[in-house]
This record gives C-alpha cells, structure tokens and sequence, in this order.
C-alpha cells in the first residue's frame, strides 16, 4: 500500500534500532548525521525513499533537546524526499510531565511537542507509555500508543512471585497499577505522596503489605525520588522482598546512587531508553521491547490491526 519498508534511526538509541531491524529483517537504512562545531544538525539520506514507507526510531532521552531537534530535522529531510508516507518511532518521549497547567503562567510542553512531530513532517507516530493518556489528544496525526508492561508482566509472572502485592509507586499510576495487578492476579496497595518542588515525601500506604513480597510499579524513573519513597514505607508495613518495575529507565542523578543503595531483590525496566554500563546495576534486568515496536511496524506497514497484539492483555489497552 505504501512502497517498501525504509528504516531509519537517529542517534537517540542505536542499539534498538538494530535489534528491530534484526526482527523485521530490513537494514537500516544509510544516512549521514552531522553536528557542526556551532552545534547546527545536517542529515542527508544515503538513498531515495520516493514512494515508499519511511520509519524513524529515535528516542527522547538524554540528551533530550539535542535528540529532539535531531528528530525534527530528519523528519524534515524525509518529508522533502517525498516517501508515501513516514511513520516516527519513539520509545520515550519526553515532556510527559508537562501534560497540562497546574500553575500559572507555565507551558503545556507536552501538547508542543506532538504538534512539532506533525509539523516537521511525520503522518503517523508510534510510542510507549506515555505518561498522561491524555498526550494522545495533543497530535493532530493518528498513531499507536503501545504498553512496556505487557512483557514485564511476563517476567513477573515466571517468578511465580504468588504471594505477592503490586504497590503503585503514586496515585497517578494507580489505574495502570491496578490493570498489573490484575493481569497478574495479585492484590494491590497504593502510595499516598506529596510533591514538594522536585523531591517527593510518602505519606502513607493504603493496602496491606506486612509479610509479603511487593512489586513497586510506576511508568518511569527520574531522579528515582518516589521509588526511595515507596520502598522505604513499604520495609516499614513489614514487606519482605521487594521488586521494582517500570517501563522508562531515565535514571537522572542521583537515581542509579539511590537506587543501588536500597534492599530491592530485582529492578525490571525495558530498554526503551539506553542504559550505559555504569547505570546497570548488579540487580537490573534490562527487558528488550525491539520485537513490540518490530511488530507494531509490521503491522502498520501492512494495514493490520495493532489492537490484535494485545488480545491476551486487554486489561492493558
């Protein structure tokens, strides 16, 4: 319908992009990008993609302005070489937090950010957990929101982890919490916090956690401030080994620090960001989302249903 697959990627996560072309079977296509000393960004196409069905995979992360505007640029390049259609594939994106405005006189960064992806040129987009549902309805094109906890689901579930609790790490997490759990068939707590500028204070665990093992989720992790704060009242409540899961493993200072210096069992995250050497820590496990975003691509490619892929997870959708 659209001409053949072309896949690119951006600097954002190279890794990943291999691994989804290994999956899809289709190379990477040949590009040059190219920062000049006064930091300006080139990109040009090493081929012709006229006709044909463009994608770009290139997170958000750190560093996050520079990956951003490199994602602009290239969807610019690409529109001018006149494809039949491209598709951007971000496994993080950034700003999700500036979903709305809760104070006065602040940006909606978030909404600004999806219409920049439209204007620079891409029809459709593809991303995981985003922060806010409500992110969707900022973009003015369709595109496919695909969920992480799907397969940390299934890793959970082979630790035949039955006496467990699933604890959302804040309230803003409690639904998609509640659907792990859930799947899972496990109960449920949840972390009552309060924000105090950036750093976060636990105030309370609503749930019974006194005796067993819990998995703390939530979508990401920053500066890894609730997690502290979620484990340490959960020892408290009297939990016995405790688990953390999230999807986006952003792991800003001093969060591998803090991370590394609490009495989790396993830290389960995906690499839809990269993590570097020196952020792994000796209990990460580090789940590969390359066949998700592979097959989405696949089904987007051939107009089938992505919904389908989700059949076995419906609390997830």
């Amino acid at each position: 319908m659209h001409g053949e697959i072309k896949l690119f990627s951006g600097t954002g996560c190279p890794e990943l992009a291999e691994e989804i072309s290994r999956y899809l079977q289709v190379p990477l296509t040949g590009r040059d990008l190219v920062q000049f000393p006064n930091e300006n960004i080139f990109v040009r196409l090493h081929e012709s993609v006229r006709g044909q069905d463009v994608f770009l995979i290139q997170t958000t992360s750190s560093p996050v302005n520079h990956n951003i505007m490199e994602m602009l640029i290239f969807l610019d390049a690409l529109r001018w070489a006149s494809p039949d259609r491209i598709t951007v594939v971000v496994p993080y994106l950034a700003y999700g937090r500036s979903d709305k405005k809760d104070q006065p006189r602040v940006p909606i960064t978030a909404r600004l950010l999806a219409q920049m992806i439209g204007a620079a040129g891409a029809d459709r987009y593809v991303t995981l957990d985003l922060h806010a549902g409500q992110i969707q309805g900022f973009f003015s094109i369709p595109g496919d929101v695909m969920t992480a906890f799907a397969i940390l689901s299934d890793h959970l579930r082979a630790r035949d982890m039955w006496d467990a609790v699933v604890v959302a790490a804040d309230l803003g997490f409690a639904k998609k919490a509640r659907n792990l759990a859930a799947e899972l068939d496990l109960p449920l707590a949840l972390v009552e916090k309060r924000r105090v500028a950036v750093d976060t204070e636990a105030l309370n665990l609503v749930g019974d956690v006194a005796g067993h093992n819990v998995i703390i989720v939530d979508d990401e992790v920053d500066t890894a401030g609730s997690m502290v704060s979620a484990v340490n009242i959960a020892l408290e409540r009297g939990a016995r080994d405790v688990t953390l899961c999230f999807a986006h493993a952003v792991l800003s200072p001093p969060a591998v620090e803090s991370l590394g210096a609490l009495p989790v069992k396993e830290i389960v995250t995906t690499n839809s960001i990269p993590i570097s050497p020196e952020k792994r820590l000796p209990n990460m496990t580090v789940l590969s989302v390359a066949e998700l975003l592979g097959e989405t691509i696949l089904r987007v490619h051939e107009g089938r249903s992505v919904g389908e892929m989700f059949k076995r997870y419906h609390r997830f959708r």
